[in-house]
């Protein structure tokens, strides 16, 4: 039970809501003590010959009433509670959201899509449930088997209660088991659903590398294998679910037994009249409800608990990216300064990097180069902050960036990765992801930017053409110039382009850096890549080599010094010409 003390943060937000449908309940509960009432009383008359047609319509008169009331009462109630559960289920999903949006790189790495899709789903599901039917069967149980057993012992027996009654030890017994050996079993079931839900999202998501490999068959033999494992557990599950009610049902058939030959003992020696005889059971058959309830409300809750307790294991997650007390909420602008001493990633013990000292004045264009690996994509994350460099700092406009707030820090950097994701929806409304309301013809414009307006006017509802998933329609060189223009419509003071021109080709490839140039006059833009051509006419070029800086300079100045830089790009001139078959006059 101790699920409903967990939730009390909620149940005190929302306690009007929920006193009342427990009032309403409660109200409900008591009506229905009337039939069994005015049936005895209709019964006596008849045993004695005094039943007139008054006194027999009004006795129908007043069931017939009690179930009206019932009825309309009932229908409240549940809205009140149910209602109640389904803003529980909304409030945790936009915790989950909430909390997945602030978490770094380092929890999805640590974290399966899945899995998280799970927490979401039917965990969320099994706690509005606790919220719903187990607020109902807690009180409808406490509540009806109090006033039924009270009503029972004062106007016709304690003896005969207690008697008929007498079982109920061993049915809380049994169920308080039961409920311990489901709450196991139900947590494994969860994650056994965790784990065929992440692979059903990665296979799906990889469906294209699947068939290019012919490995079909042997997906379909893991998914099989994660489906029996899934139903095992959650057959393990229903095998204690399924005791619930038939241990419930001998026990009430026992109870019964007990009460109609007792109650028969005592009508022949006086004790009792027919008509009392007759309330009595049925008073009973309104106890079997809330035994049931109370197997009922022993399965909810463990269920209940079992997925609060993983949600809570979620949200309790601490991103290591946070804003530091007391940071300035000043969108920082100006030169970058970058001191790194080392730069590990977690659970890492090599340097990603190591001995930066640079300073980038506002305005230029800087070029990062290297082999793959050599620390250019971790140069732009570091300054993005998904990750925090602990043995050093960087620093825009004299500001460190860990002095100010996260969300200012990341209104002076537009970011396109070079993993570029685009998602289900329009090219318009993956291009304004970062400003859902801006026009079309600013639209338009960065579209232009990045020489993308020519392939979406062919596409055949232009800006309004959806996208597959992740961009399954569009060729690598399209996904990556809308990416581009994303990051161009956020027009942040500082623009990183983490390898995104490497699926065009050279003739666009000029094109989009010329606008560039143009548009982003006195602004600072950072350019990783591979191919050198691309930042020939960089302002500052920097070579990284397993994390470190071997050269910097312009062009002409690492050419000159013939070192690596000069190597990399003497290497990609015959490459090229290579590929155009140069070289045979």
């Amino acid at each position: 039970m101790r699920v409903f003390f967990d939730l009390m943060w909620f149940f005190q937000e929302h306690k009007k809501r929920y006193l009342g449908g427990i009032v309403l309940l409660i109200v409900v509960d008591l009506i229905a003590l009337l039939p069994p009432y005015v049936v005895g009383i209709i019964v006596n008359e008849l045993t004695h010959h005094t039943l007139t047609r008054s006194r027999l319509a009004y006795g129908l008169l007043v069931i017939l009433a009690s179930a009206l009331i019932s009825y309309a009462i009932r229908y409240l109630w549940r809205i009140l509670l149910y209602g109640g559960s389904i803003q529980l289920a909304t409030d945790l999903r936009t915790r989950l959201y909430h909390h997945f949006s602030l978490m770094s790189p380092q929890f999805y790495h640590q974290q399966r899509i899945g899995d998280l899709m799970a927490h979401s789903t039917n965990d969320v599901q099994a706690v509005q449930e606790t919220a719903g039917d187990g607020v109902l069967t807690l009180v409808d149980s406490i509540t009806t088997g109090t006033v039924v057993i009270a009503t029972m012992a004062s106007t016709i027996s304690w003896e005969l209660t207690l008697i008929s009654l007498s079982p109920m030890p061993l049915m809380a017994f049994a169920v308080s088991r039961y409920g311990r050996i489901l709450h196991k079993r139900f947590h494994l079931a969860q994650a056994a659903f965790s784990d065929i839900n992440d692979r059903i999202q990665e296979y799906i998501s990889g469906i294209r590398v699947v068939r290019a490999f012919g490995q079909e068959a042997w997906e379909r033999k893991n998914f099989v294998e994660l489906s029996r494992d899934v139903v095992d557990k959650n057959v393990a599950v229903a095998r204690i679910d399924s005791l619930f009610d038939p241990t419930i049902f001998v026990i009430v058939g026992f109870s019964y037994f007990l009460s109609i030959a007792f109650g028969a003992v005592f009508v022949i020696h006086g004790h009792l009249n027919i008509g009392q005889l007759t309330s009595f059971t049925l008073y009973l058959g309104e106890l079997i409800w809330p035994m049931l309830a109370f197997g009922f409300l022993f399965n909810i809750v463990e269920r209940g608990g079992a997925s609060y307790e993983r949600i809570q294991q979620l949200l309790h997650i601490v991103s290591e990216v946070q804003d530091r007390p007391h940071a300035l909420h000043i969108v920082p602008s100006g030169d970058i300064t970058y001191h790194i001493h080392a730069f590990r990633y977690p659970n890492s013990e090599r340097a990603a990097l190591k001995n930066i000292d640079l300073r980038i004045k506002q305005g230029q264009t800087i070029g990062i180069v290297g082999r793959t690996g050599s620390g250019k994509t971790t140069f732009m994350r570091t300054l993005l902050r998904e990750f925090d460099v602990q043995d050093g700092d960087i620093a825009i406009g004299g500001h460190s960036i860990y002095d100010v707030t996260l969300n200012s820090l990341r209104q002076s950097l537009a970011y396109a990765p070079q993993d570029d994701f685009l998602f289900s929806a329009s090219v318009a409304e993956n291009i304004a992801f970062v400003r859902p309301d801006t026009a079309m013809e600013t639209i338009e414009r960065v579209a232009h930017m990045a020489s993308m307006d020519g392939d979406i006017e062919s596409f055949p509802e232009g800006y309004q053409t959806l996208i597959g998933e992740r961009g399954a329609t569009l060729s690598g060189g399209q996904k990556q110039r809308i990416s581009i223009a994303r990051a161009l419509l956020q027009d942040a003071e500082i623009l990183l382009l983490d390898d995104t021109l490497s699926a065009v080709d050279a003739r666009t490839e000029t094109n989009i850096l010329a606008e560039l140039r143009q548009n982003r006059a006195g602004r600072t833009t950072l350019i990783a890549t591979h191919r050198l051509r691309t930042i020939e006419h960089a302002d500052w070029i920097i070579v990284l080599e397993e994390g470190a800086i071997v050269e910097q300079g312009t062009h002409d100045s690492l050419w000159a010094l013939g070192g690596r830089y000069a190597d990399m790009y003497r290497r990609q001139q015959l490459e090229s010409l290579v590929e155009q078959g140069g070289g045979r006059g």
